[in-house]
C-alpha cells in the first residue's frame, strides 16, 4: 500500500471510530432514560488490493484499505424494574411493547409505560399520544355507581390497572367497573424497529413482523405491571470500557494519519 493508502486507511478509521464514539456517548447519556434500549457499533474491513492472485501453489497477497462501519445494532434485552407509586406507570415484565397513537392516527412501539389520564379519562403518554387496547381502540377509564349510572372520570375515585392489562374504575360508593384493558404488541422481527425519538419505535413502515395487539398474559406476551417503570438496559461498565477502547482506537488512527505525513514530508525534501 503506497503512504496514500496509508493515510485513506487512517481517514476512514477517524470516521468510523468517531460513530463508535457516538454511539457510546448516546448510551451513556441516556442511562436514566425510561425503557431506553442501548446500541453497539459494529466494524467491517473495506475492500483490499490484491497484489498477487491465489494460484496453486501460492496464497494471494493482498493489503487492506481500511476500516468501515458495518452496523450499529440494538440491544432489546429487558431492563431492570423501579418501583414510583403512581397506578398509571406501566412496566412490561416479559415480551410485548405497548402501542401509542398520535393524533393522526399513526401507532407506535414503546416499552415506556410513563402514562397518566388526560381529562376526559384516556390513558396517554407524555406527549399526549393515546393509548391503545387489544381491540386497537383508545383505553379510556370510565365507571358506573351502583344503580348503574355512568360515572366520568372527573367523579371516580380512583383506577386500578391488573396484570392483564384490565382498567377497573371505583366510583365514589365503592362500585368497581372493568373500563378498559391496556394491549400488548408481539414484534418477532425487533432489530427492524426504528427509533424515532421520545422511546418510540417505527413499526409500521420498517417491515418489522409484528403480531396483532394482545391481551396482556396471552400468546407469549408478559405481563403488566402497575406502578413500576423499565430502566434503560444500559450497562455502564461496559459503555466506559468500549469507551476506552474507541478512544485509544481513534488515537491510533490519529497517529497514523500523523507518521504516513512526516514520512511524506521526508520523501518530499529528499530533492533539497
Amino acid at each position: 500500500m503506497s503512504l496514500l493508502g496509508t493515510l485513506t486507511s487512517g481517514v476512514s478509521a477517524l470516521k468510523t471510530f468517531g460513530k463508535s464514539l457516538e454511539v457510546i456517548g448516546t448510551n451513556i447519556s441516556n442511562v436514566n432514560t425510561t425503557a431506553y434500549k442501548g446500541s453497539s457499533a459494529n466494524f467491517a474491513d473495506t475492500f483490499s488490493n490484491t497484489l498477487r492472485a491465489a494460484s496453486t501453489t501460492d496464497s494471494a497477497v493482498q493489503i487492506g484499505t481500511g476500516v468501515q462501519l458495518a452496523g450499529i445494532n440494538t440491544n432489546f434485552t429487558q431492563g431492570s424494574m423501579t418501583s414510583t407509586g403512581s397506578t398509571t406507570d406501566l412496566a412490561v415484565s416479559g415480551n410485548g411493547y405497548f402501542v401509542v397513537q398520535d393524533g393522526s392516527g399513526v401507532n407506535y412501539a414503546t416499552r415506556d409505560g410513563s402514562f397518566h389520564f388526560d381529562n376526559n379519562g384516556f390513558l396517554v403518554n407524555a406527549q399526549g399520544y393515546n393509548v391503545l387496547d387489544s381491540a386497537g381502540a383508545k383505553v379510556q377509564a370510565i365507571g358506573a355507581d351502583a344503580g348503574g349510572t355512568a360515572v366520568s372520570y372527573a367523579d371516580l375515585k380512583s383506577v386500578s390497572i391488573g396484570s392483564d392489562g384490565t382498567l377497573t374504575a371505583f366510583a365514589s360508593d365503592g362500585t368497581a367497573t372493568a373500563s378498559g384493558k391496556v394491549g400488548l404488541l408481539n414484534i418477532t422481527d425487533q432489530p427492524k424497529l426504528m427509533k424515532v425519538g421520545n422511546n418510540l419505535f417505527d413499526f409500521g413502515s420498517t417491515g418489522a413482523v409484528v403480531a396483532d395487539i394482545g391481551v396482556p398474559t396471552s400468546n407469549g406476551l408478559g405481563k403488566i405491571q402497575s406502578g413500576q417503570l423499565e430502566l434503560s438496559n444500559v450497562d455502564l461498565t461496559e459503555q466506559f470500557a468500549n469507551l476506552i477502547t474507541s478512544q485509544r482506537s481513534f488515537q491510533a488512527a490519529s497517529r497514523l494519519i500523523t507518521v504516513s505525513d512526516t514520512v511524506l514530508e521526508d520523501i518530499v525534501n529528499l530533492k533539497r
